[in-house]
């Protein structure tokens, strides 16, 4: 098994957890995009929105948006694409993450993972959430072998265009009550830059 094999209800009873929904970032404020991010999503956005290839809209539109997260916060932070993250193959947690971003400026392998983000599949947001939540479960695993001092590990499952965020907190998986839309830029940037500041803050 790996994580991509896992659903939401099997997830939740190998690691005992329970899920409900709220309001993840309510003081999330907008970031604008700078010049540099606008031209490269209208420039690739419209060849990813067309097609119903995941790894055009990794490409295209997710991998420019977490670059400028990246950059705005002077790489403080390091962003893995398609790196693998194995931490108990016994259960089930092994296997090659779309997106990690990790605490550190380390860019050869991934020191403290705080971001786990899963491509959605046919544009299903709601089967791409096991195959996120077990990648936080794994980060934080990870994170407690290492010694790093982080509870809490945040989760995005996007097709590029829709963007649903989650927080593993103890044994809880808070699902954002609200989606994000690629045309709401800023709003995705806010959150991003919220969960920045949140990890920044626990240094």
């Amino acid at each position: 098994m790996a994580y991509s094999n896992f659903t939401t209800g099997e997830v939740k009873l190998a690691f005992g957890l329970r899920d409900e929904v709220g309001h993840l970032f309510p003081e999330a404020r907008p970031v604008e995009p700078n010049q540099w991010l606008q031209d490269a999503l209208a420039r690739g956005g419209r060849l990813a929105l067309a097609s119903s290839n995941e790894k055009a809209r990794s490409e295209f539109i997710v991998a420019p948006i977490l670059v400028e997260v990246v950059a705005t916060n002077e790489y403080a932070f390091a962003l893995f694409s398609g790196q693998s993250l194995d931490v108990d193959e016994e259960r089930g947690l092994k296997g090659e993450c779309d997106f990690i971003l990790s605490k550190g400026t380390g860019a050869l392998t991934i020191d403290a993972p705080v971001v786990a983000l899963v491509e959605a599949k046919n544009e299903d947001i709601k089967a791409g959430l096991g195959q996120c939540i077990a990648q936080m479960v794994a980060a934080r695993l990870f994170n407690e072998t290492k010694g790093n001092a982080i509870e809490t590990i945040h989760g995005c499952v996007t097709t590029g265009e829709t963007w649903q965020f989650l927080k593993l907190q103890g044994s809880i998986i808070t699902v954002d009550v609200g989606r994000y839309y690629l045309g709401e830029l800023p709003r995705i940037l806010g959150v991003f830059q919220a969960m920045i500041d949140f990890y920044q803050q626990c240094e």
